[in-house]
């Protein structure tokens, strides 16, 4: 009996040939801005190997969203380049999905040449440096960049669009109550963390109407104490819900900020990503590495339990990610409700795993969760164990 993994499945107004997309996996090979071949020739093995649809990440919505100024910039410009991304994914026969998102104080300003923002004055590990927090005025127009970027990445042929909510970039910067300690109406209460995420959200779905599938990638918890946990994520994913605009919510964790091993699981690569440092600041990350990167040890679907509060609650499409490596996880994951799973890390080390696991369902990925793929990120995302 064929695998329900492998069965056709509807995101919003598109149907993916199977249930298995290619998670957003920040892919180091922009270094003008733009799609080069190197980007082109990485998302078309995935499309290639089996997936229903590859996600590309990270497209900034503005070059002060960008994350170290590598990042592809959805203005016109890239527009050609985009278009030859999604033709080669799409003559492989996936789909292709555009991460899009504001960096805020994730952001490197010494790369981009200008301050990180964040819904408040918070001082940033990643810069050593404080934000500058959004005005009304700020607000309205990087909603207005979005939306602009959203029609971009239309125009340039994505099936869909992931707009970035988690993992303490901005639009996640404001949800979390550790983060955004505003006193007007963009923070506060729930209703007024999430307004500005909303807001972004339904001018997304208004730029690219019903033709473009809307995602968002959703925080279930930051992994910091007092950020964004499980009670308050799920009431932000019902106003989500509630608001229509959307068509799946994707659902993640970590901080970038402050705990990004809350999403990789496994091994701290401390020493590899040291190594990626200027030598003057070597020794200091060795320092807080133990407290910034803690180790957590891998389990396979470890954001599972997480995800079912959220699958309790909502009707909508939820896509689970976080540790899928294994074909009877994702039955097991369809079986309880989930639209889609979300592999990322398996596939950088087996890019036709899909294929494969098609083939033959006992096969299982060989990614071994050391997460050395991590400090590749500067110069092409890779997993180091292949040649």
């Amino acid at each position: 009996m064929p695998s329900p993994a492998f069965e056709p499945g509807r995101l919003g107004p598109v149907t993916l040939r199977n249930r298995i997309i290619k998670a957003a996996t920040f892919e180091g090979r922009s270094p003008k801005q733009e799609v080069t071949d190197e980007l082109v020739d990485f998302h078309r093995a995935f499309a290639r190997g089996g997936v229903g649809m590859s996600t590309v990440a990270y497209c900034a919505v503005s070059v002060q969203g960008s994350t170290d100024g590598r990042n592809v910039i959805l203005r016109p410009e890239a527009v050609p380049g985009l278009r030859k991304l999604t033709d080669a994914i799409h003559e492989e026969g996936a789909a292709a999905s555009a991460q899009i998102g504001h960096a805020g104080p994730v952001a490197n300003p010494m790369a981009t040449r200008m301050p990180a923002l964040g819904p408040t004055r918070i001082f940033s590990p990643l810069t050593m440096r404080r934000t500058k927090a959004l005005d009304d005025a700020d607000i309205a127009r990087i909603t207005d960049e979005f939306a602009d970027g959203a029609r971009l990445a239309k125009e340039s042929g994505f099936d869909a669009v992931e707009i970035h909510l988690g993992h303490n970039y901005l639009l996640s910067a404001f949800l979390s109550p550790k983060l955004n300690t505003r006193t007007d109406k963009w923070g506060g209460s729930v209703e007024g963390r999430s307004r500005f995420p909303r807001q972004v959200v339904r001018a997304v779905r208004e730029a690219v109407g019903g033709d473009v599938a809307v995602t968002a990638k959703l925080n279930m918890a930051d992994g910091v104490r007092g950020g964004l946990w499980l009670d308050e994520s799920v009431e932000i994913a019902t106003l989500l819900e509630g608001d229509g605009a959307l068509d799946a919510l994707e659902l993640t964790g970590g901080s970038s900020l402050a705990n990004p091993m809350y999403l990789f699981r496994g091994e701290s690569p401390v020493e590899e990503l040291a190594a990626t440092m200027p030598r003057f600041m070597r020794a200091g990350f060795r320092l807080v590495a133990p407290r910034m990167m803690p180790a957590y040890p891998f389990e396979e679907a470890f954001f599972l339990p997480y995800a079912r509060q959220f699958r309790a609650a909502l009707d909508m499409p939820l896509i689970l990610l976080g540790g899928v490596t294994r074909l009877d996880t994702i039955e097991q994951a369809l079986a309880e409700g989930f639209s889609f799973v979300a592999m990322a890390r398996a596939l950088l080390r087996e890019p036709d795993l899909v294929q494969r696991m098609q083939q033959d369902s006992t096969t299982e990925s060989l990614c071994v969760h050391c997460n050395k793929c991590m400090p590749t990120i500067y110069r092409g995302t890779r997993c180091v164990l292949v040649p």
